[in-house]
């Protein structure tokens, strides 16, 4: 038995960052996939301002621009088969709530904290890419059959074409999907309200494209369908139940039917590319560790994807637990900060849950939802309610309960401008290997000094303009100081970054 600090299941993204934030933070990391390649499914088509920032904090911002710049080249290619409704780089519009694609940019505090249009097949392969610069060991075909909880560790156990295998390691951490192995195994309770109808996404040839323009989300008496705006690939919400067999290939005949069903065109689908089939199944985990167990991504949470926030949510969960985990791991921290992670994420994952059952709720195919479809469109023309809905739809309106009165405590800081050495950068370009941040805006930097001086897990960064900040490493705001005070300070840092301090903070305001 070869002992690891944390073994990742599943390589999917969340369980590719998780393994990245762990490495970073000093853990010895072993990751099991099942899957023998990646999987080209159709899955998600974009990624949210969170789950992207989470990314260019960790080098893809390069990675990411040239996946957008792809995307909107191939759009603009498309327009001139689908006709101007396509909505490209540069339009007022961001992003849509149950197919009403009326978020407007200029309505959001924060516009420039935007949506990619790549792919999780692109956001797969540029963690790979980082995945595998970082020397991190995954490896494919590793079915996980038994994991043991010790006092000390977890003994998992695989099996793969090669032969089983067996590891200890410190924890074990389930990123393998919402059918999640790692959860049945562990025996978290799952809770949650059961499917009710179907989604299916595909990429297929038809034989009169044109008889499914214009582009966009369309509501009839069917059901639901987005066409575009890629030639081909379509979206369908089919109100008629759940799948008999949900394991059950998804075929050309049945992708065909469907399509006609709820257009109510006459179209035939010539080919099919790829194909993928969903539910609104909505479940929720109680708690997301159990001992040395946790959960991350789709095996924690389950919704239904309208909306796209799916990717976004799992991303800054593995952001979230992957630098505690490996303080922990480290011995500088208390398991006890473990708790945080549970206590920061469910109820982010619970308000996702809760759009999304609202969303399939206002699209269903009766008048009465009907009616308040377009009530909610109504709303929507109101700034401080399309932004309330944008925030949601994006995340932007996470705020952990750090225990602060102040706004900013608790809030996920998007990239800004800082002078580092006389150089200007990007706060982002500091975090680039998993570290916290200080920004100090105080005149004499002992506070700095003192913090250098109890870790080397923060960098600190004066700054010309206030406030003073502590940033975790996940982008946490963890304390804001005001007007040169650092009330606050000490305990902020003893929470998240130093259990015990050298020289305390009054002591030092005592010695000034």
């Amino acid at each position: 038995m070869k002992l690891v600090d944390v073994v990742v299941v599943g390589a999917g993204p969340v369980g590719l960052l998780s393994a990245i934030e762990l490495t970073l933070g000093g853990a010895r990391v072993l990751v099991l996939e099942r899957l023998a390649a990646p999987s080209m499914a159709s899955k998600a088509l974009g990624i949210g301002p969170l789950g992207s920032e989470a990314l260019q904090r960790r080098g893809m911002t390069a990675a990411i621009a040239a996946a957008e710049e792809h995307t909107f080249a191939a759009i603009k290619k498309a327009t001139e088969h689908s006709g101007p409704n396509t909505r490209g780089k540069g339009s007022k519009f961001s992003g849509h709530f149950a197919g009403l694609s009326l978020i407007r940019k200029d309505a959001q505090k924060e516009p420039l904290r935007h949506a990619y249009p790549v792919d999780q097949q692109a956001v797969e392969a540029m963690l790979a890419e980082r995945v595998r610069a970082l020397g991190i060991e995954v490896r494919r075909e590793c079915d996980v059959t038994n994991f043991v909880q010790q006092v000390d560790g977890v003994d998992v156990e695989w099996a793969s074409p090669a032969g089983g295998g067996r590891i200890r390691c410190a924890y074990l951490v389930g990123c393998d999907g919402g059918r999640s192995q790692i959860r049945k195994m562990a025996g978290f309770a799952f809770p949650g309200t059961p499917p009710t109808m179907t989604m299916y996404q595909a990429i297929a040839e038809i034989d009169h494209p044109e008889r499914l323009l214009p582009t966009g989300w369309r509501r009839t008496s069917g059901g639901v369908f987005s066409y575009g705006p890629f030639p081909g690939r379509f979206f369908m919400l089919d109100f008629s139940g759940p799948p008999e067999d949900r394991e059950a290939p998804v075929t050309r005949e049945e992708i065909e039917a469907v399509l006609r069903r709820i257009s109510g065109e006459d179209v035939r689908v010539k080919a099919l590319d790829s194909a993928s089939r969903w539910t609104d199944n909505t479940r929720l985990v109680e708690t997301y560790r159990q001992g040395r167990v946790l959960l991350a991504g789709d095996a924690a949470h389950v919704h239904s994807p309208f909306g796209g926030q799916g990717l976004s949510l799992g991303l800054v969960d593995a952001a979230n637990v992957g630098w505690k985990l490996a303080a922990v791991v480290r011995g500088e921290m208390p398991e006890s900060l473990l708790d945080s992670y549970t206590a920061e994420r469910r109820p982010v994952a619970e308000a996702v849950l809760a759009n999304t059952l609202a969303q399939i709720a206002i699209m269903r195919p009766d008048p009465q939802a009907g009616a308040m479809r377009d009530i909610v469109a109504n709303l929507m023309q109101f700034d401080d309610v399309n932004r309330f809905i944008g925030e949601i739809m994006s995340g932007l309106s996470i705020r952990y309960d750090l225990g602060s009165e102040l706004d900013d405590v608790g809030r996920l800081i998007g990239d800004m401008p800082i002078k580092l050495n006389d150089a200007h950068v990007s706060l982002y370009d500091v975090m680039q290997d998993g570290m916290g941040v200080f920004l100090d805006a105080s005149m004499d930097g002992k506070v700095s000094a003192l913090v250098t001086a109890n870790t080397q897990r923060v960098r600190c960064v004066a700054v010309a303009a206030g406030p003073s900040m502590l940033i975790r490493p996940d982008a946490c705001i963890a304390w804001v100081g005001e007007e040169d005070s650092v009330d606050g300070l000490e305990e902020a840092l003893h929470r998240w970054c130093i259990p015990a301090l050298d020289v305390s903070l009054d002591k030092r305001e005592a010695n000034a």
